[in-house]
């Protein structure tokens, strides 16, 4: 079960040009964005805590991007 809302994720689809997104493909950006968000987390955990930190920061997050 996905844990973003399929509504928020069509929602950011439609500001973004797209006029119409089938159920199948809601279900899929859904399914991706996790996955990407996944992988950016844990890059950026292990950047903070190569940091000395448990919390995760901004800076984290920018430098996981840039390492994706």
């Amino acid at each position: 079960m996905a844990d973003l809302p399929i509504a928020a994720v069509v929602r950011i689809a439609k500001k973004n040009g797209a006029e119409r997104v089938g159920s199948d493909a809601a279900t899929a950006l859904v399914e991706k964005a996790e996955e990407y968000i996944a992988t950016l987390t844990k890059e950026a955990n292990r950047l903070a805590l190569h940091a000395g930190r448990k919390t995760i920061k901004e800076e984290d997050v920018k430098m996981a991007v840039e390492n994706a």
